[in-house]
């Protein structure tokens, strides 16, 4: 198996600016849009974790707090929090930022697995990662859980 890895090896941040393409006729950017870059943050975090393909097995429950509106700054972190075999459990927390104001709001978070595959297309393993903080083994402990919880459903 391959060594270990801090998670900050393979943290992502993802800013794009939001312009009218991405917006409904209300001027907000589409729930999809943003689920959309939620979803290709997770992915860079897991190749760059395991250097491999990689794709989505799961979504848990996101919820939008605020919107975001053409001209804001949307800034989307993935950060891995827990390594199985072959799957990682990713939390992506969402944030805007009102350009004009200097104002960050947080929209909402998520956490996705992710599964690397092999060359024939099946699941395959992955590093372990180092937990450095108590913060983090809080994190993979809940991850823990709630994987725990989707395969018993």
């Amino acid at each position: 198996m391959k060594k270990a890895k801090y998670i900050s090896e393979s943290e992502t941040i993802l800013s794009e600016v939001m312009m009218p393409m991405y917006a409904n006729h209300y001027g907000s950017v589409h729930g999809g849009t943003i689920l959309k870059l939620v979803d290709e943050a997770a992915f860079v975090a897991a190749t760059k974790h395991a250097r491999k393909n990689v794709v989505l097995a799961s979504m848990d429950h996101i919820v939008f707090k605020h919107p975001v509106n053409i001209g804001d700054m949307l800034n989307i972190r993935a950060r891995l929090c827990h390594v199985g075999h072959s799957s990682m459990d990713i939390e992506v927390e969402i944030e805007t930022e009102k350009l004009k104001e200097g104002k960050v709001l947080k929209i909402g978070s998520a956490h996705l697995t992710m599964v690397a595959l092999d060359e024939r297309g099946r699941p395959t393993g992955v590093p372990k990662i180092i937990l450095k903080t108590s913060n983090e083994r809080i994190k993979s402990k809940q991850a823990f859980a709630r994987r725990k919880e989707r395969l018993v459903k």
